[in-house]
């Protein structure tokens, strides 16, 4: 994961100007580019907001800077995945699991698609909800091993680790944005933009 170390100072945040991403994007081709930096590329292009971490204090302070930044310190995070509470118990932050309680969905996720940027999720993480029925800010906490080519790597990753039994609702998150563009392919269908961090852990 040697470009999340360059662009980010080893987790330290350092600003990419737009100009340099999008013209990395439009003069080399996908194809000859290294899976980190296809998936920062388009990521930032579809509008979500990136830290890079290299070790857990460093997640800590980016969720704090963000509560911060966004005013959340009386808000409290809405979860599915009980896991995460018990992860980050030790943060100022407080959870729920009732949506229409809460202005901030925290997630984990599947994997990252480097393809088109997007966050492959499922019912282990959304349960049975549509995603416009979770709130307009989520904060997604995802480790670099979760990284993959496409969405058919990361499908066929999915059903490799669950060989019970395959878990539904998968879909992707993907317009981090407001957009009038249509989903561009099924497994965005229905979707609506959302405003997104992610907090990215180096475990690689």
């Amino acid at each position: 994961m040697g470009l999340f170390s360059s662009l980010f100072g080893g987790g330290k945040k350092k600003k990419v100007s737009k100009a340099t991403v999008e013209t990395r994007g439009v003069h080399m081709p996908d194809l000859n580019l290294p899976i980190d930096e296809k998936f920062t590329i388009h990521f930032k292009k579809n509008g979500g907001k990136f830290l890079y971490c290299d070790s857990f204090k460093e997640v800590s302070e980016a969720l704090r800077n963000i509560v911060e930044e966004n005013q959340w310190k009386n808000s409290p995070f809405f979860i599915m995945d009980e896991r995460l509470e018990q992860k980050f118990s030790k943060e100022d932050i407080s959870f729920t699991q009732k949506a229409s309680n809460s202005e901030i969905f925290f997630t984990t996720c599947e994997h990252l698609i480097a393809q088109n940027g997007s966050i492959l999720v499922c019912s282990n993480q959304l349960k049975e909800k549509k995603l416009n029925e979770l709130p307009e800010n989520v904060i997604v906490f995802a480790t670099t091993s979760q990284l993959v080519e496409n969405i058919g790597e990361g499908l066929k990753a999915i059903k490799k680790k669950y060989k019970q039994g395959i878990p539904a609702n998968i879909t992707t998150l993907k317009h981090f944005q407001a957009t009038n563009e249509n989903a561009d392919d099924f497994l965005t269908y229905g979707s609506s933009s959302k405003h997104l961090y992610l907090l990215l852990l180096e475990d690689l």
